[in-house]
């Protein structure tokens, strides 16, 4: 593997934004124009209903989450913006997942179900719908050991993320 290769990874980035029409729209724009593309982006309002918390994954050497924080820091909507690192903060995404199932198989997807701590939402005469919270790899996992019965719809929420501890991005 190459130097390069090896400091490509999966950046979290925490921003508190103020909670306005255009405000996506200029966050977005600033990612398309500097050619970086949007693995993840998930916002919704805060306990303050005039601010908003987006939660953006974006792949690349880490001179590129630097970049992205220091540009999203002179966007006027943004209010506060930080890396978040792997070691310090808790990543969730949530996962509905149909899979066929029909009476023979049934017995097996609940079991797999289980094992991951997924949730049955909805089941009819041929499928089951799960939810499932958790980190990528675990959603993953899950998807690998289900994909074999079928999977008929998928739907992910994208990544949520706050740093562990007393660490807390608010406004200044």
């Amino acid at each position: 593997m190459s130097k390069k290769q090896q400091t490509i990874k999966q950046h979290v980035v925490s921003a508190l934004v103020e909670n306005r029409a255009g405000t996506l729209s200029r966050v977005s724009g600033l990612f398309s124009r500097r050619g970086f593309n949007i693995d993840s982006l998930t916002v919704g309002e805060t306990d303050d209903p005039t601010i908003s918390r987006m939660t953006i994954a974006v792949t690349g050497e880490l001179r590129i989450l630097e970049q992205i924080v220091k540009q999203l820091e002179k966007l006027v909507d943004v209010i506060a913006v930080r890396g978040l690192d792997d070691a310090t903060c808790l990543r969730r995404e949530i996962m509905l997942v149909k899979i066929g199932a029909d009476e023979k198989n049934r017995p097996a997807v609940l079991e797999i179900a289980g094992i991951f701590r997924a949730r049955v939402v909805d089941v009819s005469q041929t499928t089951i719908t799960i939810e499932a919270t958790g980190n990528m790899e675990k959603l993953n996992g899950l998807l690998l050991l289900l994909r074999p019965y079928g999977i008929l719809e998928l739907a992910r929420t994208g990544l949520v993320a706050l740093e562990r501890g007393a660490d807390v991005l608010s406004v200044k």
